[in-house]
């Protein structure tokens, strides 16, 4: 037994206020958030951290009650509950909703959310965000006695945070306001299917206001809704699906844009069989290619960590390693709008890239585009706006990028394959065919004149075809150095292996400047 301290009573007065915060809202509303299929945001963190590695900060901070003589009649903590932890042994910050104690979460006044932004900022280590409540209460108006101008204060660090440390998010129950502006503005996000709903407004507001009828929060906001249109990256079936996506997307990142990517061991090797890529592009042009067996193929272990596929459907883009070395890839899906360059294809592409370089992922890039989608409801989309906004953002970026053609490359879209202007590692397969358009549909353009001119015009026009068919074989281009290799598919993964080598050689060197690195959410 240990001496007694002049200081027991303050120690004990502390411990006791510890315990009672780790009873959040009290048992009852413990009892009702489990009831609703939810863990607490202690369970919550617990469950995503390392064991015993999570360290509070502001366990203290809370709403108390005092009689005539100062003694501590209750407390209630703050609704929110942050500290430094470790994922896989890496420094993180970790913070979350604790919807036992309040529904809302306040955006104003010295509070612990501005804390949890500018720690993420300063340690430059990820960000965690674990989202369960909704936005401000007007509830505040009768407890303050007054209405006011909002502001979000110390949204300053967690908009500079976005180009500055992995930021993640996961809305694990309703989140409207404030939490809803946080599942956005990260580098990924992931929602609870049937658990977590995300919109800007709760179904109360909504059809009160008269902007729509009435409606559930899952019809309003459901995973189906977020998730298709790119408001979270992606779904999750329960929490703990939800902390492992967590889990393998920091694995991908450093710990800063100040970092590298960690690289491990290899254990897949380079030069294992991949025969099956040779037959991964079908012989008749409208048949469309299966893209994530090619990547899974070509990757380490078939390990492909897909973002956002539901949003921008005709753009893939995920996280994978080679030889043990994280890289980002990009790629298309013709089942969707034929691979084409849709309005939310490019801005999904753009923010990947950010992402990409902002991070120092090499990058590689599956090309099978037929062009930027055509069309009214193209036109009305923007689609070429956002096309050239995508196109901006990989010209700007500067981490080592390799290309593989794949099959098709029309037009601005095929344009989009690298910036041309400085070296990158691209080679094509035989299944290549690039050009301003596809032979197919642009003959009728180019020879309208000399078609309607002829005495049998389908017989012409066929005879066209067949002669600028025979012109367009990748080895023609490769012979005038148009494109720098036209190689066996089954040779893919063995090549760029090697080339992840030399391009972390080059991350490392120090040689690129990445002082102008930025991430547009």
């Amino acid at each position: 037994m240990s001496e007694p301290s002049a200081w027991d009573a303050e120690i004990e007065e502390g411990a006791r206020r510890r315990d009672l915060a780790a009873g959040l809202g009290g048992p009852d509303r413990v009892v009702r958030q489990h009831a609703n299929g939810k863990l607490t945001v202690r369970e919550r963190i617990a469950r995503l951290a390392d064991p015993g590695s999570f360290r509070e900060v502001g366990g203290l901070a809370g709403e108390a009650v005092y009689d005539d003589y100062g003694t501590l009649l209750s407390f209630t903590p703050a609704p929110f509950v942050f500290g430094e932890a470790r994922i896989d042994g890496r420094r993180v910050t970790v913070g979350g909703d604790d919807f036992t104690v309040k529904g809302a979460a306040s955006a104003r006044g010295p509070n612990k959310r501005r804390y949890f932004w500018r720690m993420s900022h300063d340690l430059q280590i990820p960000q965690i965000k674990l989202l369960d409540g909704a936005g401000a209460s007007v509830k505040a108006v009768e407890e303050e006695e007054r209405t006011y101008v909002p502001e979000i204060d110390g949204w300053s660090y967690a908009a500079a945070n976005l180009s500055r440390v992995p930021v993640v998010a996961a809305a694990l129950g309703p989140v409207a306001g404030l939490p809803a502006a946080e599942v956005v503005a990260s580098h990924f996000s992931v929602m609870v299917k049937g658990l977590a709903q995300v919109f800007a407004a709760g179904p109360p507001v909504v059809a009160r206001s008269g902007l729509g009828p009435e409606m559930t929060k899952e019809e309003l906001g459901g995973w189906e809704v977020a998730a298709r249109s790119g408001v979270v990256d992606n779904a999750a079936e329960d929490e703990e699906d939800a902390f492992r996506q967590i889990r393998e997307f920091l694995d991908f990142l450093p710990g800063s844009r100040f970092a590298f990517p960690q690289v491990r061991a290899a254990t897949d090797p380079a030069d294992r069989d991949c025969r099956v890529l040779r037959d991964a592009v079908p012989r008749n042009p409208r048949e469309p290619v299966r893209i994530r067996p090619i990547i899974h193929t070509l990757v380490d272990d078939g390990r492909f960590f897909e973002i956002g596929r539901y949003y921008g459907r005709s753009a893939v883009v995920g996280l994978a390693r080679l030889q043990g070395a994280p890289v980002a890839v990009i790629a298309t899906d013709p089942f969707f709008d034929g691979g084409g360059l849709t309005a939310d294809a490019s801005s999904k592409l753009t923010r990947f890239v950010d992402m990409a370089n902002l991070f120092r992922l090499p990058v590689i890039h599956l090309v099978d585009r037929p062009g930027v989608v055509i069309g009214p409801a193209a036109e009305r989309a923007g689609s070429l706006r956002y096309a050239a906004r995508m196109l901006a953002a990989l010209h700007e970026a500067t981490v080592p990028w390799a290309t593989i053609l794949i099959r098709r490359a029309f037009g601005l879209a095929g344009a989009a394959d690298r910036d041309h202007s400085r070296h990158g590692f691209r080679v094509a397969w035989p299944s290549g065919t690039w050009g301003s358009l596809p032979i197919e549909g642009g003959v009728k353009a180019a020879y309208k004149r000399a078609i309607e001119a002829a005495p049998d015009p389908e017989l012409y026009l066929k005879q066209l075809e067949a002669r600028l068919t025979a012109l367009r074989s990748p080895y023609r281009t490769a012979e005038a150095f148009l494109v720098e290799d036209v190689i066996d598919p089954a040779d893919s993964r063995a090549l760029l292996c090697d080339w992840v080598g030399s391009a972390y050689d080059v991350l490392t060197s120090g040689a690129l400047d990445d002082a102008g690195a930025r991430y547009r959410p």
